[in-house]
């Protein structure tokens, strides 16, 4: 059973998001907050697995208290869960420490995902979030360790390659996730079944040294695999 705290300046929409995931014996609501500040203190007293926070809510704000939620309950994940998915908000919410990001208009499977997601420490993002991310990454410079500049030979080489590469299959894999998309979506893109996406994705996890599916995203790219 996955614990989830609802946090959402709309009752409205809380109530109704409250009602959806009540029919599911997988997982508990076990509060709803009003605004940030509300939301740090229910976490502190119902130690929550997965909160579901909006981002932009009066008083304290939804980045504002992912940050706190995540400095002071690490267990606790938080997937951002909003109408926006402007530049601003998805990378104040990531550095914040938010594990997924989905707009509101995402399907009830994908937010169910997302939750079973998070509850393993991985991650699940919007695909238009993934790409920002992405593209963002591959802007960075690179950045030698303090007073030992890297030979040159080391910026000729790029990147160290994998000792066990990548299968076609699990960078097929590797490719749609870093888009964003869910291990359902993925399985029916590739005609796989899910399970079988799983596999894919554990193990490519494995190969790229990554803990979670955006890191993998990430040094796919730094890789030239994508």
């Amino acid at each position: 059973m996955i614990r989830v705290l609802l946090v959402d300046d709309q009752r409205l929409f809380r109530e109704a998001l409250a009602m959806l995931l009540s029919v599911r014996d997988d997982v508990d609501v076990v509060g709803e907050a009003g605004d940030g500040a509300q939301a740090v203190d229910l976490a502190a007293r119902l130690d929550p697995d997965v909160v579901l926070m909006d981002l932009r809510m009066p008083g304290m704000d939804g980045i504002t208290a992912t940050r706190r939620l995540r400095a002071d309950h690490p267990r606790t994940q938080v997937i951002a869960l909003t109408t926006f998915d402007d530049d601003a908000d998805v990378f104040a919410a990531i550095r914040a420490g938010a594990i997924g990001y989905l707009l509101k208009d995402a399907s009830s499977d994908r937010l169910i995902e997302a939750i079973h997601a998070a509850a393993r420490g991985e991650s699940m993002l919007e695909p238009t979030v993934a790409a920002k991310l992405v593209a963002r990454f591959a802007q960075l410079p690179d950045e030698p360790e303090p007073n030992h500049p890297p030979p040159v030979v080391a910026r000729e080489l790029g990147p160290r390659p994998l000792v066990v590469p990548l299968t076609e299959r699990e960078l097929d894999v590797v490719r749609l996730l870093a888009e964003g998309r869910s291990n359902r979506e993925i399985a029916a893109a590739l005609f796989l079944a899910e399970g079988t996406v799983k596999n894919h994705v554990t193990g490519a996890l494995s190969k790229l040294g990554a803990r979670d599916r955006t890191q993998a995203a990430l040094k796919a790219r730094d890789l030239g695999l994508l």
